[in-house]
């Protein structure tokens, strides 16, 4: 028998786990994983460096794009940043109708992340079953933005508008008959809040048909249980947060802990892991969609019964409305000045973080008194995450580091700003 060697490979960045752009050096011991080096560098696109050479309210578009999966709540971080250095505070209405959004935007990441974690380790139905949900919530995202992932919605003092008094309707084409179309259409006949509504009736179900396939499924569990142990106190030493650290078993949620927005008016509770596996996390990000879905259902009856503005009455900061512009001499000169020139904001800093749905989005922002930021620092989630990618698959099989890769959640577009 030759002497087997260790020896080096390249996990990604074209492995279907690698999710595009990671690319892992594993120092291999046969087919356990000495060493596990992550490269960062294939994605870059200078997002800091580009929101400093733009004023203040042109740079919420590129927010969207860092956590593609997460858009509007990676807007909320940065535009809670500005009003902080502003010294402004939006209407009651426009925080609930940020929170809903948060809420919806976390189940769209939790599905996303449900459906790729599974197809990685080899069940490919909750795929499926989690991009059926997510198309009802694009449709929300679309409703209100006019986009269906890159929305730009929320804007400092506020957002951009209110939620639309009806959904948008299939219309017959060659692939649906107008009989298809009305049965699409039922839940489409009342507001965006009735559609959202009744998506929110149903989705316990929908969470209980994934877990159905995999909570006590014993490949899922072989594949998950022990996978990737992370205890407390060293979860707490790598800097995790978000469902990392919860499924630790560390209870710490800015929702709860530093509120925001009107968090600290609705009800729900934070899931905690035990064991700190890939199969806690599994768990926690689970019970958080469930938990977002009750979240969502106080905001949805609060909006219901209050009516109100969804953005500060300040043309110097917010765009005067269409009909304004087109009658009125002076809001056309302040929207040309908006549009061209942005507003100054106060010399100062200011660090404002909300709960990701990976973890805590952070942006630090400096500011010289000038319409463009002077440091944009954006606090990743996911990147104290990948960098403990190499303690947490140390010892494993070379397949175990896909379920680890699928339980950190990872998304490069916020790792490799």
């Amino acid at each position: 028998m030759g002497e087997i060697k260790n020896y080096t490979m390249n996990f990604g960045p074209q492995h279907p786990a690698a999710h595009g752009v990671l690319r892992l050096i594993l120092e291999l011991d046969g087919e356990v994983v000495q060493h596990a080096d992550p490269h960062i560098g294939l994605l870059h696109r200078a997002t800091e460096k580009l929101a400093e050479s733009k004023p203040f309210n042109q740079s919420i578009g590129y927010m969207d794009r860092l956590d593609y999966v997460s858009m509007m709540c990676n807007e909320h971080g940065y535009v809670l940043a500005i009003e902080k250095l502003l010294g402004i505070t939006p209407p009651i209405r426009a925080q609930y109708i940020r929170v809903m959004f948060d809420e919806i935007t976390r189940i769209l990441n939790h599905l996303m992340w449900i459906g790729a974690h599974a197809l990685d380790i080899g069940a490919m139905t909750v795929f499926l079953y989690a991009f059926r949900e997510r198309e009802d919530l694009m449709d929300c995202y679309e409703a209100v933005s006019g986009a269906r992932l890159h929305a730009t919605y929320y804007r400092p003092g506020g957002v951009y508008r209110d939620l639309p008094a009806f959904m948008p309707k299939y219309k017959p084409s060659l692939w649906h008959s107008q009989k298809a179309v009305n049965k699409l259409n039922i839940k489409r006949e009342g507001s965006l809040l009735d559609f959202i509504w009744d998506f929110t009736e149903r989705f316990p179900g929908c969470v209980d048909d994934y877990e159905t396939l995999l909570t006590d499924n014993r490949i899922w569990k072989q594949r998950t249980v022990g996978i990737g142990v992370v205890s407390k106190e060293r979860a707490l030493q790598l800097g995790f947060s978000g469902p990392m650290l919860r499924g630790s078993g560390v209870e710490w949620d800015l929702r709860k802990k530093q509120p925001y927005a009107i968090y600290d008016k609705l009800d729900f509770d934070i899931p905690v892991g035990v064991a700190g596996d890939c199969y806690d996390r599994y768990l926690v990000r689970v019970e958080e969609m469930r938990q977002s879905n009750r979240l969502i259902r106080q905001c949805v009856q609060w909006l219901r019964d209050n009516p109100g503005p969804v953005v500060i009455d300040d043309n110097k900061i917010v765009p005067p409305t269409r009909v304004k512009m087109k009658e009125d001499m002076e809001s056309l000169i302040h929207h040309f000045k908006l549009f061209t020139e942005g507003y100054c904001v106060p010399e100062g800093e200011v660090y404002a973080a909300i709960e990701h749905p990976k973890g805590e989005f952070g942006v630090y922002l400096v500011s010289d008194g000038a319409n463009k930021p002077y440091r944009v620092k954006i606090r990743a989630a996911g990147f104290a995450h990948l960098a403990a990618m190499d303690e947490m698959v140390k010892g494993h099989m070379i397949a175990d580091v896909v379920a680890v890769i699928g339980s950190q959640d990872i998304v490069f577009g916020e790792i490799d700003r």
